[in-house]
């Protein structure tokens, strides 16, 4: 009796086929299950980027950093530095809000800001014996020695300080309790000078600057 004959060759490289095609799907899934870890990075980034991005987007809306002073005394070298750093702050992009209270008005008052002097007692700084400066007339010659150094050396009055700063769009309040003190009317400043600012209009001011100074 004849049989037909096996065909194991055939068995066996079937048998193979399928062990490789399962190795590749094996080696298929295994790469789709490592693919989200490659992709976290990206994600992160991604997040920063957005983060930053909104970050910058509300500091555009704040706009630029503001400066707020507070200017009360009204002697001539006590003029100066509310001035110089109001126009300094506005060079370097600032929104500067400077609030004159006091003696501190005078630097505002047309004519009275071309009269400031200067006091002899009381300052450690001045070469001049405290028995001397309370003699009469010494206040007027330190006065007119300052000018004089102020002239020798180019530096800017104090009107010329005013315009330049409001050129700048540094806005200079007027107390207005103290212009009621004093008698002043808005005709008395310097044209652009913000006149009926009350107390608590500076206060919300410097609670919304990033600096505060008292002069």
């Amino acid at each position: 009796m004849c049989t037909e004959p096996t065909q194991p060759a055939a068995v066996d490289n079937d048998r193979a086929a399928s062990e490789i095609d399962a190795a590749d799907g094996n080696e298929r899934s295994a790469d789709t299950d490592e693919s989200p870890s490659y992709s976290e990075p990206r994600t992160h980034v991604a997040e920063l980027e957005a983060r930053v991005a909104e970050m910058e987007a509300e500091l555009d809306d704040e706009g630029p950093p503001k400066l707020s002073i507070i200017a009360t005394k009204g002697t001539l070298d006590m003029a100066y530095p509310p001035l110089i750093l109001a126009s300094t702050a506005a060079a370097f992009g600032y929104d500067v809000t400077v609030f004159h209270t006091f003696w501190g008005l005078d630097i505002l008052h047309e004519e009275n800001s071309k009269t400031l002097g200067l006091s002899s007692v009381g300052n450690p700084t001045m070469p001049v014996p405290n028995a001397i400066a309370t003699l009469p007339g010494m206040d007027r010659m330190t006065t007119k020695m300052m000018k004089k150094r102020i002239e020798d050396n180019d530096t800017a009055t104090i009107d010329e300080l005013i315009e330049t700063a409001l050129e700048m769009n540094v806005e200079f309040q007027a107390c207005q309790m103290t212009m009621d003190l004093m008698g002043y009317d808005e005709a008395d400043f310097y044209e652009g000078v913000t006149v009926g600012v009350g107390a608590a209009s500076a206060v919300q001011d410097m609670a919304d600057a990033d600096v505060q100074l008292l002069v």
